[in-house]
Order: C-alpha cells, then structure tokens, then sequence
C-alpha cells in the first residue's frame, strides 16, 4: 500500500468519525388519528319483513337476484368477517368499537367505493353476505408443492373483501333481493344511480344489459364504457407502432389491480378495438370481435334513390338531366294518347307480302 493510498484512507476515516451519529426517527399513528374521519353515526331501517320462513325457492331467488350486484359504501367497511347487522336494528361493533375494528384489521372499502356481492350463505337465523371476495382468500393446494424448488402453483391472491352477517330474530324470513338491500342500507347504498347509468336507459337493449351488468364489449364508445365500470385508475395513449410517429393512435385504459383481474381496454377513432383480461393463474383472454355491430350502429332512415331524369311533374334543373331522346332540337314531343288504340297487325297494312300476313 503507497502512502498516498494510505493517506488516503486516513482522511475518509476522520471524516466519518467527525459525523455524529444519526439515529432514526419512527412515526406512530394511533387508532385516534387514523380513523379520525370515521362516521359511526347508525341510524336503523323500518322494513316490514314477512313472517313466513324462507323456503328454496326464496333461496334461489336470492342467488339469482344479490350475487354480482353492485352498489357503494355508505361507510368505511372493515376487513374480515367482524360486521353484524340485525335487520331493522343496530349494527355490532358500534362507536369507538367499530373504530377500533377498521384500525386493527384495514379498510375493504372506503365511503363512496364502488362494492359488489360475492356470495351469499344461508343459515337458520341470519344471511352471510360476502362483498369484494369475502374475508378469506381461496386455498390453492399446489401452492405448497415444489419440484426442485419450483413451485407448482402461484400462491392464491390476499383476502380484500368484507362480510356482513345480518340477523333476523326468530329466524330467516322470505324476503326479496329487495328487501334486503333496503336492510344493508346503512351500510351499503344499492340504489344510487349516476349520470351515466341513467344514459344507459337510453341505450339498445344489448348495451343496457351489458352496462348492468358492468361488462365491457367490444365496439363500445367511451361513454358507454364509463357507465357500465366507471372511471379507469390508469391511462394510456400510445401508437400502434414505436418507431413510426405517423401511425395510428391508440388510447388504453387499464382497470384493476392484482389480485383482482386486470382489464386492458383499447380504444381507437372513440370505440373499444380489443379487449384484454388478466386473471391470476389464467391465461389471458383477448377480445377484439365487435360484438355491437348491429346494436350500436345508427339507423339509417329509408329514402328513394332516383337516377338523374326528371321524374313527372318536376323542372329539370339543378342535378336532374333531360331524359335521352331520338326527337331533333326543338322538336315538339307528339301530345300522348288519351286511349289505347287497335293494335295494327302486318296483314291490315296494305302492300304487306303474303308470308307476313300469315298467308300460305
């Protein structure tokens, strides 16, 4: 080692001998700062609930009517499975407790989020509501399993969803998907209807079912798009080649985030070319076969196309033609008859040859 590397280090030393000594700070936010926007203001429904049992029937209607609809949080709603609700009654935990729950297990949806059932559990005195995937995450099996420290399966998506118990005292009555949207009322609004849900009205019956459903189709506008998902959290704009700056423009909009699916929706000249899903452990499904070619294209009004001559009773002017006749310039047109007359046959013409006549 050379003196001059040697002076070297002993400089570097010094210097980090004269620097004090840093010592880290750390940040606690207590449950009082951190749900201090929490509402836990709770005011009960007044549902006239029926009095007879709820059968399979009803079940089945339920199914059918609850899973997949869609609504927005009236308030902040907890991770887990700690949310009961007693219908026409309180909510447990209340106050501070409810605080207390948002703090200690997260937030699945903050107010005004957008929320959609599940699944749904029947029970002798209560309906198990599942929102956002419910609390647990679906086990994969495989997901332990290592072949030379591979894994065999991805490990499944982490558990954002909420569940609601609600209780019907003396047991599970036959209510209507209805009724129990008025009941979840405090907690979850199913009857807002946006600007852009009420353009859907509007719509060709296969683009209205789409947009409740909140499907996106190919061949769809932009509008049509925000009324059936919303708003995207991402945007794109791109050219449909990277080197050529004079080729077509797209716009892609991108909704959901692992673990949920993620759509890629592709835009061009205003419409949705290509639609792209992405699901954890699935392959990824392409879309680009306009599904909307005869429910969105206007109605073309039935109209008479004529040639260029002049139809009767109309002047010949701009854009009609004279008709094309063998009479010279000036030639009056013979007056039409009035009457059809005899038709003339070759043997009345006089100096007619025999043969022409029909004669032998």
């Amino acid at each position: 080692m050379g003196p001059r590397t040697l002076r070297s280090l002993l400089t570097v030393s010094c210097a980090l001998l004269a620097v004090p000594a840093m010592r880290s700070q750390v940040f606690v936010v207590g449950m009082k700062t951190a749900t201090s926007d929490v509402v836990t203001d709770f005011h009960p429904t007044h549902i006239e609930i029926p009095d007879k049992p709820l059968d399979e029937r009803g079940r089945l209607e339920l199914i059918r009517n609850l899973e997949a609809e869609q609504g927005f949080a009236h308030r902040e709603l907890p991770l887990g499975a700690g949310l009961t609700l007693i219908a026409n009654g309180n909510m447990a935990p209340s106050g501070d407790a409810y605080k207390k729950l948002l703090y200690q297990k997260g937030q699945s949806a903050a107010a005004g989020d957008r929320v959609a059932v599940t699944a749904l559990e029947f029970k002798p005195d209560r309906l198990v509501i599942d929102l956002n995937g419910g609390p647990y995450a679906k086990h994969r099996f495989l997901s332990h399993v290592q072949i030379n420290d591979i894994q065999l399966a991805q490990q499944g998506p982490t558990a954002t969803g909420c569940r609601i118990t609600l209780i019907f005292e003396g047991g599970l009555r036959e209510v209507t998907a209805a009724e129990v949207k008025a009941l979840l009322d405090p907690l979850v609004d199913f009857r807002a209807k946006s600007s852009e849900e009420a353009y859907a009205d509007t719509l060709a019956p296969k683009i209205k079912e789409a947009i409740e459903a909140h499907e996106i189709l190919v061949g769809m506008d932009r509008r049509m798009v925000l009324a059936s998902v919303g708003a995207p959290h991402d945007k794109h704009r791109e050219h449909s080649s990277a080197d050529d700056s004079e080729s077509a423009l797209y716009e892609e909009w991108i909704y959901g985030e692992p673990p949920q699916p993620t759509k890629f929706v592709r835009f061009q000249h205003g419409r949705v070319v290509r639609l792209e899903v992405a699901a954890l452990g699935k392959p990824i499904e392409v879309f680009d076969k306009n599904e909307l070619s005869n429910a969105s294209d206007p109605v073309l009004q039935t109209r008479n196309v004529m040639n260029g001559d002049a139809q009767p009773g109309q002047e010949i002017g701009h854009g009609t033609a004279a008709p094309p006749t063998l009479r010279k310039p000036g030639e009056a047109a013979p007056d039409a008859p009035t009457s059809m007359g005899k038709v003339k046959l070759p043997a009345d013409t006089p100096n007619t040859p025999k043969q022409f006549a029909g004669e032998r």
